[in-house]
């Protein structure tokens, strides 16, 4: 049997009655993550995602990235990728509820699929992916559109790109 973590899902804002399904959401866009990237972790392993608001993302923001603005997830390993087989956390992610909804009106997606795509993105993260090279993104952008592809969503990189889009910065741009 594959080891699986558990998923803990807790929303501070009301703002996120407006996807009543995030947790069931959240916890299947996570496994599916762990499940696509082959990457060992302890079956029971914990991984958190904070469902928040734009307030409480650019608090986090400014306190751990230095950066005074909201934006739409942010992410904490509490491993190495080489030591969560061993590790009883994955580490924690957050989300922000009006950057989340602004980003898929702006983009023509459905916040549902536009949400599993930002859980995905932050499990990838926690589990030792990066973007901060060309290389970093491709394999990472590579692995979100093969495992949401796995849950029945688009690509989300298709029609993301315009003029002077970086593409290493797409799915965390604010």
């Amino acid at each position: 049997m594959t080891p699986r973590p558990e998923i803990d899902v807790v929303s501070e804002s009301p703002l996120w009655d407006g996807l009543p399904d995030a947790a069931a959401l959240a916890g299947r866009a996570a496994l599916a993550a762990v499940a696509g990237t082959g990457v060992p972790v302890m079956d029971g392993a914990e991984i958190s995602i904070l469902l928040a608001d734009d307030a409480t993302l650019r608090e986090l923001n400014r306190t751990w990235r230095d950066r005074d603005r909201p934006t739409n997830v942010l992410s904490w390993p509490a491993a190495e990728r080489e030591a969560l087989a061993t590790s009883p956390v994955c580490g924690d992610i957050a989300i922000s509820w009006e950057t989340l909804a602004r980003e898929a009106g702006e983009e023509g997606k459905s916040v549902a699929d536009h949400f599993t795509h930002l859980v995905v993105h932050g499990v990838l993260h926690l589990l030792g992916y990066d973007h901060e090279t060309d290389e970093e993104a491709e394999e990472m952008e590579g692995l979100e559109v093969q495992i949401l592809a796995g849950l029945g969503v688009a690509d989300p990189y298709a029609t993301v790109a315009g003029p002077g889009d970086d593409p290493s910065r797409r799915a965390e741009r604010a």
